[in-house]
């Protein structure tokens, strides 16, 4: 599944963030593209399907509050299994990175020199100086505690320590620095004074092609977050399907992010712990004509009971309410059922003239509609799987059933909102 690419251009000329300048944009590729640096010609649909949803599965502990409570020098993430990728740079002159986008966590963070261990020898190391625009940041213990994994050392430098639950790892000092973004409809932005985590201890399983994290959760050190005023709060994305992956689309900021127009629905976003993530209210799930009542899971409250994440492939629900749903799907199916892939357990033959029902997720004052494309993936020539699947006291609202639709995250009003989109065209 979509791990995209947002490509960076050499042009000579920067200039700095600017809410009066308007909003940018910049391009998104599709992981399994031949515009891809993770394109393998050899690999087959079955394959690429089979490794998404590895990953897929992979990342749901990343979001079990067990895994994601705040500790004081050590914040878990998930390492490798987002399914996008940033190419940006950092300091002056700049250096690019390629980084692991992630809208599931906050840090910026890449690999520096000198580094004791670092995951992959094969990516590149930022070399902080080089940079006439890095420095350490100073702090004091109240300013690190404020910080999600970060503490102080004895010479007030402020350092972060982030753990992975596949064991990756990242240890470092917390710095400014100039980040510099490219943009599809203008000049590259450079971002100065932006934190990031620089690190000089990394290990684990993350690829040899990347050296780092860009966070674009809703905790305070986020790259949308330190965009802030800049930006007006507002991004949004469109996520091709997976059949398109000769072409790209893009993330846009500011201004160029405000969605609108004919089919456009919002709903809340919900504040919840921990910050990092976008939470949503599902209220119910339909089926044609049914409508299953989602009543949400053993623990928590009914409020803000659906992640939303660019990072997981497919949508997870709690499983009595994911029983349900596969229920009244394959009601409405006349194919033959064949296994799938392990943790996809509703399969069928893949044939020309199968007539799938309309899906419907109502989230709160939203109702989005989907399309097959986001409700069954073809994960061989011959297979197709419902896109849903089951975990224990939990929703994620995945990436399958977010492409082709344009999605906007307005952080000042607090909402999130769906337009039905080609993003082929966007």
């Amino acid at each position: 599944m979509a791990v995209i690419v947002l490509a960076i251009l050499s042009l000579p000329t920067l200039c700095l963030v600017d809410a009066q300048n308007g909003g940018f944009s910049v391009e998104l590729i599709h992981r399994d593209s031949i515009r891809s640096p993770f394109y393998n010609p050899s690999e087959t649909t079955s394959v690429r399907v089979t490794n998404a949803l590895r990953r897929s599965f992979d990342r749901v502990n990343h979001f079990k509050l067990s895994s994601v409570t705040t500790k004081a020098v050590e914040a878990e993430l998930i390492a490798n299994s987002g399914e996008y990728l940033m190419n940006i740079s950092v300091g002056s002159p700049g250096f690019d990175v390629v980084a692991i986008a992630d809208t599931g966590s906050d840090l910026i963070w890449t690999q520096c020199k000198p580094c004791s261990q670092c995951f992959k020898q094969e990516a590149p190391l930022f070399d902080p100086s080089k940079s006439s625009t890095y420095r350490k940041l100073s702090c004091n213990a109240s300013q690190c505690n404020s910080l999600q994994g970060s503490s102080c050392s004895t010479d007030n430098t402020c350092q972060y320590s982030v753990s992975y639950g596949d064991t990756s790892f990242s240890n470092g000092d917390l710095a400014a620095d100039t980040l510099t973004l490219a943009s599809t409809t203008g000049q590259p932005m450079a971002v100065p004074k932006t934190v990031i985590g620089c690190g000089h201890n990394n290990d684990g399983t993350f690829n040899e092609k990347t050296s780092g994290i860009i966070g674009l959760g809703g905790g305070e050190v986020s790259l949308i977050s330190q965009l802030g005023a800049s930006i007006a709060g507002k991004f949004s994305y469109c996520l091709l399907p997976i059949s398109e992956t000769g072409n790209s689309s893009r993330l846009n900021f500011g201004s160029n992010a405000v969605v609108s127009g004919t089919g456009v629905v919002s709903t809340p976003l919900v504040k919840s712990s921990p910050d990092s993530f976008y939470y949503l209210t599902l209220e119910a799930i339909s089926v044609g004509t049914k409508r299953i009542e989602f009543t949400g899971y053993s623990t928590g409250s009914h409020e803000g009971n659906m992640i939303i994440d660019s990072g997981t492939t497919l949508t997870l629900l709690p499983s009595d309410f994911y029983l349900e749903l596969e229920s009244a799907v394959d009601s409405h199916i006349n194919a033959t059922k064949v296994e799938g892939p392990q943790g996809l357990s509703l399969c069928y033959e893949a044939q020309n003239d199968i007539e799938f029902p309309d899906v419907t997720v109502h989230i709160t004052d939203a109702d989005v509609k989907l399309k097959p494309l986001n409700t069954f993936v073809l994960v061989s020539d011959k297979t197709i799987c419902l896109a849903f699947s089951s975990i224990q006291d939990f929703a994620i609202y995945g990436n399958i059933a977010q492409m082709n639709f344009l999605i906007g995250y307005d952080i000042g009003k607090q909402t999130i909102t769906f337009k039905p989109t080609d993003c082929s065209n966007n």
